[in-house]
């Protein structure tokens, strides 16, 4: 068995498991989350989320408001978590070699059927562990997966390369692979970063705007012109290309909030965004 260990443990959330079962609740229970503890009682009809990866202390208020509508899911999913690979290490576009995840609360299963059946559809995405092992934005999902869902596994994809051709072609592949199969897409990306707060929040604003038109260009676009510091665009265009051709038309801003609402530092802050993708 090929494990994936925590990178980022001790660092972006607590190393300790009951420390880090306590800072998620924390995140559920804040002023700038849901301000309530799954499960939720209601079960949203979503193809999947963009949520954010930051530090728990500064995203995971914003993070808990889309894990909270997943919290209603009692079917055994397969995430397929799409996040951008900040270092530029290992192929461009790639899923894990390894066989589970581990964090401080457990481990996860890969799906590894799902993994070949992507694999067999693409011509882009390759099987790479040295793309994930220092990467961050895929690992701080998880174990809020673990905090609200019994049963599930994942598929990590990271994405170096993240122009629009390459995010059409993979939420094309994954269309054709997930076909019969129960899966959810966690889109990984913060917004703006290190802008003042109202700078950040009309670049976000912008951002948003053309994310849940499901105007995939329009968000390339937009963060041409405005110079729009989001790091995982490319895995929220395959979330909203993917969106379209499976007829979830519907997309809602859980949330939008910054570091400063945390810290009081409003001169320097980075964006976070929950958003969901539903059918109509």
């Amino acid at each position: 068995m090929r494990t994936r260990r925590a990178a980022v443990a001790g660092y972006f959330y607590p190393s300790n498991p009951d420390e880090l079962k306590e800072s998620i609740k924390s995140s559920f229970l804040s002023r700038v989350g849901p301000g309530k503890l799954p499960p939720s009682e209601h079960k949203a009809d979503a193809l999947g989320y963009i949520v954010p990866h930051a530090g728990y202390e500064y995203s995971g208020p914003v993070a808990a408001h889309a894990y909270y509508e997943i919290s209603a899911i009692n079917d055994n999913l397969t995430f397929i978590i799409l996040g951008p690979n900040h270092y530029g290490i290992g192929s461009p576009i790639a899923v894990p070699q390894s066989d589970e995840w581990e964090t401080p609360i457990g481990t996860v299963e890969v799906d590894e059927i799902l993994k070949r059946d992507i694999i067999k559809e693409s011509n882009i995405i390759d099987v790479d562990d040295s793309a994930h092992w220092r990467e961050h934005s895929i690992e701080v999902q998880v174990p809020f997966l673990q905090y609200v869902m019994k049963e599930f596994k994942i598929l990590p994809i990271s994405m170096s390369y993240m122009e629009m051709g390459a995010a059409v072609d993979v939420a094309e592949t994954i269309s054709r692979a997930i076909k019969g199969k129960k899966i959810m897409i966690i889109a990984s990306s913060d917004m703006t970063h290190y802008e003042s707060q109202s700078s950040v929040r009309e670049k976000d604003n912008e951002a948003i705007n053309a994310i849940t038109s499901l105007d995939v260009s329009g968000l390339y676009r937009a963060i041409s012109h405005s110079n729009i510091t989001m790091c995982g665009y490319g895995p929220a265009a395959v979330l909203m290309h993917l969106s379209g051709l499976m007829g979830y038309s519907w997309v809602n801003l859980l949330k939008h909030s910054d570091s400063g609402e945390m810290t009081g530092d409003t001169a320097s802050v980075v964006g976070y965004a929950s958003i969901g993708f539903y059918k109509k």
